[in-house]
């Protein structure tokens, strides 16, 4: 076996998208979980919109300490739409965005695929977080079972609306990517 000789060059490492740019996204993502994606509620279970897009970021980045924050900013977020003082959402969706960065160090981060399989399991990891932290304020254990089933639908409808959201992105980015050729 040959081996290729080495250049001397190093290869420029993948930044992802802008926090700036992210916020930008994430502001009209909150508008609409508070008012728009109440209509789409599926025996009981409400798609995140907020998480898709959290998750999407922290995918796309890579980098966790940016994930943290953006889950952080999305969670926060997301406790003022719903009068939380505890913060609970924050803690929960700024955990599930740091983890939700991870893969993206072994895999492609705009594989439709993994972003629908990670979207759904960060659905049901975010809920678990939320739910842990409210049976820690003395929220009855008994209910677990109903929330459980609730975030087992979520995360199916949060799985569907990433596959949306990522073939809307991509028809996005190849009419981008036409226009900028025809110039």
């Amino acid at each position: 076996m040959t081996a290729l000789p080495r250049t001397g060059t190093r290869s420029t490492r993948h930044r992802g998208p802008s926090l700036r740019r992210a916020i930008i996204w994430l502001l009209p993502a909150l508008l609409a979980q508070g008012t728009v994606m109440h209509y789409a509620i599926v025996n009981g279970a409400e798609p995140s919109l907020v998480l898709v897009a959290a998750v999407w970021f922290a995918m796309r980045t890579g980098d966790p300490a940016k994930a943290a924050l953006f889950g952080f900013l999305a969670g926060a977020g997301e406790d003022v739409l719903a009068f939380d003082p505890a913060g609970t959402w924050t803690i929960a969706t700024t955990v599930t965005v740091l983890l939700a960065s991870l893969p993206t160090r072994r895999f492609f981060e705009d594989s439709i695929p993994l972003f629908a399989l990670v979207a759904g399991c960060a659905t049901l990891l975010r809920s678990f977080v939320y739910w842990s932290a409210k049976s820690l304020e003395g929220y009855p254990a008994g209910l677990a079972t109903i929330h459980f089933h609730k975030a087992l639908e979520a995360s199916v409808l949060n799985a569907a609306l990433a596959i949306l959201v990522m073939a809307v992105a991509r028809r996005f980015e190849r009419r981008d990517a036409l226009a900028r050729i025809r110039r």
